[in-house]
């Protein structure tokens, strides 16, 4: 059976599934537009076509039991479609392949939209290549602020942040980074909490590092 015979036979469970596979909801920007959930993978298969996956990291975590211990994989995933839309996730299992499979399950299952723009006062181009403004974000010990960089200057940050925004389709930033940046789940969280406050209301009368 082939992928697309898969999402044929599909039979979705919950009402936002039903309006997708019924073709009622046609883009993914009227799921979050209309403040829906997404409790179904599918979804985001059939809306997000072009969705592109990138492994961060696969750790090995032990469980004491009273048999002993007991040892699985853990696989940490990021998805994109470098056009706006990125998420993140988790997965664990006795082996690396459904591990990893789990993980691209719930970080489809956390896609966001992402907010781009040209925020930098250096550049002019009015193109979503970088951010609109300064947003900060935090997992854990870590905390990253993004900042917009005019077009060119490229991402200039840690090879974690680099592969979610990359899918994120961000172009140009500029970061700050505190805490124990080694742990790649936080810190792959942190950017993702930190993209997802790029659609955070706040009063401008605010400053961004302390309400982010």
């Amino acid at each position: 059976m082939t992928y697309e015979q898969s999402l044929d036979d599909w039979k979705p469970r919950t009402r936002v599934g039903k309006m997708v596979k019924e073709g009622y909801i046609t883009s993914i920007e009227e799921i979050f537009q209309s403040c829906l959930t997404i409790k179904e993978p599918e979804i985001v298969d059939l809306l997000l076509p072009k969705l592109q996956e990138e492994v961060l990291a696969i750790n090995l975590v032990q469980k004491q039991t009273d048999a002993g211990e007991k040892s699985r994989f853990r696989a940490t995933v990021a998805v994109g479609n470098r056009d706006g839309y990125v998420g993140i996730g988790e997965g664990k299992s006795v082996e690396i392949g459904p591990a990893i499979r789990s993980a691209i399950v719930h970080a489809k299952l956390s896609i966001i939209p992402v907010r781009r723009g040209c925020g930098s006062w250096e550049c002019t181009c009015n193109e979503p290549h970088s951010i609109p403004f300064t947003v900060s974000g935090k997992a854990g010990s870590v905390r990253i602020t993004l900042k917009p960089a005019p077009r060119g200057a490229g991402l200039v940050t840690a090879k974690t942040p680099s592969i979610v925004l990359d899918l994120a389709g961000i172009k140009d930033i500029w970061s700050i980074t505190k805490g124990h940046t080694r742990t790649t789940i936080n810190f792959a969280k942190a950017t993702y909490n930190a993209l997802q406050n790029t659609y955070k209301i706040i009063s401008p009368h605010l400053d961004w590092e302390r309400t982010s």
